[in-house]
């Protein structure tokens, strides 16, 4: 039997700053009421209990929900691999929406998860070719 515990040389890296990091080992996710979500976005993710939970807004079509939380899951296993941790997205999402700034937090270059963010956006914009989505109307989908 394998040990899962979070000092587990099999289950951890060595990040940043000698930090650990405990791999994924749980993931649920939601479609929930925009109003629910912890601020602004039609998708966030966050850690609870030890379990990665991911939090997307009801949209109309399933199709977009779909992508957003293809989005958010690529994104955060690269900021996983990458040692950026979500108290550091927490920190600069919850900054920018309070200093009143428009659009994805993910988009500013200054963002610690730019790159990850860019990267899931092409995943997103594949799939949604795949799925048959027309990318300007899922991104006027309000929630």
């Amino acid at each position: 039997m394998l040990d899962w515990s979070p000092l587990h040389p099999i289950r951890t890296r060595f990040l940043k700053g000698y930090a650990l990091m405990p791999d994924l080992d749980e993931i649920h996710a939601k479609v929930i009421p925009h109003s629910d979500q912890r601020y602004d976005t039609t998708g966030d993710y966050f850690t609870k209990d030890g379990i990665e939970e991911f939090r997307i807004s009801r949209l109309s079509d399933e199709r977009h929900e779909h992508l957003i939380l293809v989005h958010e899951l690529i994104e955060r296993i690269l900021c996983h691999h990458r040692g950026i941790s979500n108290e550091a997205i927490d920190r600069f999402d919850f900054d920018y929406v309070k200093s009143g700034k428009l659009g994805e937090p993910g988009d500013d270059p200054q963002a610690p998860y730019h790159a990850e963010h860019r990267f899931a956006t092409k995943i997103e914009k594949l799939l949604a070719q795949e799925l048959e989505v027309e990318w300007n109307r899922y991104l006027d989908d309000e929630p």
